[in-house]
């Protein structure tokens, strides 16, 4: 297996590319925000594996993604409250990163009042 090449700047990237998505930072580490409401940042607690994600998004998604795949998608107690779900870094596709990215954004856009994001069709 071809060892995957999705770093923090991959996600930084991909992130800044959506819209109303900022940097910033979260409890002492990088962290993506929109208007102000947490989207996404470098989990900081122990219990978080290294190289880690953790995205806001909806329990039920959550679930869903932890099911299809639990290689790349986790939780840990710690974070059992939160609408959070952990994805490993070393083991995510960039394709499955944008779409976590995405629905993190819907997330925080509906919590926030916000207008809901809509994935824009890119050109090919």
């Amino acid at each position: 297996m071809a060892k995957n090449k999705v770093t923090i700047d991959t996600v930084r990237k991909m992130g800044m590319a959506l819209p109303g998505v900022e940097e910033s930072t979260a409890y002492g580490s990088p962290a993506l925000t929109v208007r102000g409401k947490l989207l996404a940042c470098i989990p900081v607690h122990r219990s978080a594996e290294r190289a880690s994600l953790a995205v806001r998004i909806a329990f039920e998604d959550r679930a869903a993604l932890m099911a299809a795949d639990p290689e790349v998608y986790y939780l840990t107690e710690h974070y059992v409250e939160h609408p959070v779900v952990l994805a490993r870094l070393s083991r995510i596709q960039p394709e499955a990163l944008q779409d976590l990215l995405a629905m993190g954004l819907r997330f925080v856009t509906a919590k926030a009042g916000v207008p809901a994001f809509r994935r824009k069709r890119r050109e090919s």
